[in-house]
């Protein structure tokens, strides 16, 4: 962040990272003390040390570009967490890029953010540490036929078609795969019930399912 935007102040850090001015002090005592060359200036903020270079990446420009629309495609339609990440992400990368080629990128592809908002944003969140730690949920569903219904399912995996995710995963009252759009859950509930996952009933079996269909 600071190669980016230096001279940067510990207040705009803070902001950007979302915690206090003194985490701040703290992060740029352990930068220094690792040996990177960070000074303050009174009024000015931080800034490296002219000379300081980070490491080259040895990537062509094409996969310079991929990276960048697929960090903007994460931060913008996926969980809080990955979205920071790829925030963070992008930070990095683009303070070691030439700055044309970042105006010439960022001025012709965009991720619109605005088709998935916090309240399901929260909700790929929640399904997305279900699915990591095991963990069965239970939902409430507003299904397209406006029926709503309440489901206590075995989530196995966030799937995108292009404007929509789903969540594939196996319904206990359905004693079958069943795909669930994730802008028509109504309420989750992460259960303390863990499953495991079998030779049927996984991400591959739901797949090979939806295919032959």
């Amino acid at each position: 962040m600071i190669r980016a935007k230096q001279p940067i102040t510990a207040d705009e850090i803070a902001n950007e990272l979302g915690v206090s001015v003194r985490s701040v002090y703290r992060y740029i005592d352990d930068l220094s003390i690792s040996g990177i060359p960070i000074y303050g200036t009174t009024g000015l903020g931080y800034q490296l040390d002219e000379d300081f270079e980070l490491p080259p990446l040895n990537l062509s420009e094409k996969e310079l570009e991929s990276l960048l629309l697929g960090m903007k495609m994460v931060s913008a339609w996926s969980g809080i967490e990955l979205s920071n990440a790829a925030k963070s992400l992008a930070t990095k990368i683009q303070a070691i890029l030439p700055k044309g080629m970042i105006d010439d990128y960022s001025d012709s592809v965009f991720a619109p953010d605005f088709v998935h908002n916090k309240q399901q944003k929260r909700l790929w969140e929640n399904i997305h540490q279900a699915i990591k730690t095991l963990n069965a949920i239970e939902i409430k569903y507003h299904s397209l036929d406006e029926v709503i219904s309440h489901r206590t399912l075995y989530p196995l995996g966030l799937v995108y078609w292009g404007s929509k995710w789903t969540l594939a995963a196996w319904c206990n009252k359905r004693h079958n795969f069943r795909n669930f759009r994730i802008d028509r859950i109504l309420k989750i509930e992460v259960l303390k019930e863990e499953f495991e996952l079998t030779d049927t009933i996984n991400l591959q079996a739901f797949l090979a399912t939806t295919k032959k269909n």
